[in-house]
């Protein structure tokens, strides 16, 4: 199902096996279906957070992506890639995973259904998606006005979060 082309942000990450080639092959595989892949930011060692923290740290970017799809096939275009590069479904949430996508932002769309929350829930609290996202762009806010450049200013320490290279492979 297409809709009208929207501008969206993806968070990309991997902690299990060769991560820079898990999230290369992420890239390589939506532009494959036709998704416009805009910009990719730097690679950034992140380490775990949420309900599982015994477990190695994570490779994170974002990327800037153009698209007709619409959210939930996105969403579905996304699942497919992760089961593609190895993940388990219905594995430990927030466990170990060769490839997470994340759809966090579509446009200026706010979205609620029983798979899908646009803008991400947890995207203003997360330092590993706040960082990648605004070099991307400094000035990107939500829907709601709410600038995510505030939103990484308000966050408690913690969540160790380094750049470590710039994205090599557009």
């Amino acid at each position: 199902m297409r809709g009208p082309t929207r501008v969206g942000y993806l968070g990309l990450g991997s902690n299990v096996g060769d991560r820079a080639a898990h999230l290369r092959a992420a890239v390589a595989a939506l532009r494959e279906h036709g998704v416009e892949v805009e910009a990719i930011s730097s690679l950034y060692e992140t380490e775990p957070v949420g309900e599982i923290l015994d477990q190695p740290d994570f490779l994170n970017a974002a990327a800037r992506i153009r698209t007709e799809l619409e959210p939930e096939v996105l969403l579905d275009l996304c699942k497919a890639i992760e089961v593609e590069q190895g993940r388990m479904l219905g594995g430990q949430r927030h466990g170990p995973r060769p490839l997470d996508l994340d759809l966090l932002l579509l446009g200026d769309l706010e979205l609620e259904t029983d798979r899908l929350t646009l803008p991400h829930p947890q995207v203003t609290g997360r330092r590993f998606v706040l960082e990648p996202l605004l070099e991307l762009d400094p000035e990107l806010a939500l829907p709601d006005g709410t600038r995510l450049a505030a939103a990484l200013g308000g966050l408690e320490p913690g969540q160790a979060v380094e750049r470590v290279q710039p994205w090599v492979c557009r």
